[in-house]
């Protein structure tokens, strides 16, 4: 099991810590709700240093990430980040990722902490332009300081005007009286914020000083349970729950980041299933009764009969209801339908929505 440089630091601010992804992680403090609602209505702290980082640089690095993601990355400027997906051969997903362009011919890759060694293997065997890859996951840590109070909190900790870093943008400024820190307007949860890239020898300074400066905002540390419940709220799709190596961009609902003004891995593929229409679709939906949806529960028919799967569902700490993602044939996904949630041998009946469930 691994540790994340910051591992001590949440053991004794009393987190419960679980195995994720190969990592000792805390998955949460004082409680999933409390939590959850404190990155709604004010700022919280992420520990998500498991995530994992590559740098594709040299001249052929636009080639390479051009090929093995389905987004255009030629659109990126120098300080402008991308979501992406890296699709496989055969119609799925290898995994969702954040693409950063940091300077000309040098991009940062964000991958999600399971699949640190299948991505790298995976753009490795792509790699026919000669581009240099690094794997630099072990050298940085990354906080994620999330919430409608972020930018306020924070302002002190560095001289770059924070708010006027736009969504999917990032500056390399100082920040808690370190010189160079990558601040990113990006984040996993739908409340605003940032989230912040350093090494890791200078992560516990900036953890202390962003809890000084947040103290009359409200700051508190935030486990990866409400991190879960932030982001179904917001229909962000969890890589092995909503997306994986058989789910494709086009049925997940990732059409909008599937270009195809140019040529990729699978392209040809996902652009006939685009054009024909996929045989099915994630949808969203929210329970008319009490109950809670949970991963890998059925979803019926009217008649009971088998129609998907729940990929992610929970009890929204928003809205106080049964919420969840899942999979059906694309005759059953139209907005405002019913569709049914098998839940203890009990079919409760769920209506279709349009996501975000929640709307800041």
């Amino acid at each position: 099991m691994k540790n994340t440089a910051l591992t001590e630091t949440h053991v004794a601010l009393g987190a419960k810590m679980v195995p994720f992804a190969g990592f000792n992680m805390p998955v949460q403090y004082e409680g999933v709700n409390a939590e959850h609602e404190t990155v709604r209505n004010a700022v919280g702290v992420f520990d998500v240093s498991h995530m994992g980082e590559f740098l594709i640089e040299g001249e052929h690095a636009l080639d390479l990430i051009q090929k093995v993601t389905t987004n255009d990355a030629s659109k990126l400027t120098i300080s402008k980040a991308q979501y992406s997906c890296m699709p496989n051969d055969t119609g799925g997903i290898v995994d969702d990722l954040i693409v950063y362009k940091l300077k000309e011919n040098t991009y940062l890759l964000v991958v999600n902490a399971s699949n640190i060694e299948k991505d790298w293997n995976w753009i490795q065997s792509k790699n026919d332009v000669g581009a240099a890859m690094r794997d630099v996951s072990e050298d940085y840590s990354l906080l994620a300081i999330q919430g409608p109070k972020a930018v306020e909190a924070m302002q002190s900790l560095s001289s770059y005007d924070l708010s006027s870093i736009d969504f999917y943008n990032f500056v390399v400024a100082d920040f808690a009286g370190i010189d160079y820190v990558i601040i990113s307007a990006t984040g996993y949860t739908g409340s605003g914020g940032f989230e912040i890239y350093c090494k890791n020898s200078e992560v516990k300074q900036i953890w202390d000083k962003v809890f000084e400066a947040g103290a009359d905002f409200g700051i508190k540390p935030i486990g990866l349970a409400a991190r879960d419940t932030l982001r179904l709220e917001m229909g962000y799709c969890l890589y092995g729950n909503d997306i994986d190596d058989t789910t494709s961009p086009i049925e997940a609902g990732l059409g909008w980041i599937t270009k195809f003004t140019k040529e990729f891995t699978n392209s040809t593929a996902l652009k006939a299933e685009k054009e024909q229409g996929p045989k099915r679709k994630l949808v969203a939906f929210e329970l008319d009764e009490r109950g809670v949806p949970r991963h890998g529960y059925d979803i019926v028919d009217r008649h009971g009969n088998k129609i998907g799967v729940v990929t992610s569902g929970t009890m929204s700490p928003t809205f106080n209801k049964g919420i969840g993602l899942g999979y059906v044939p694309t005759a059953f996904s139209e907005i405002e339908s019913t569709i049914y949630i098998q839940i203890r041998k009990n079919n409760i009946p769920a209506t279709i929505v349009k996501l975000p469930f929640y709307n800041i």
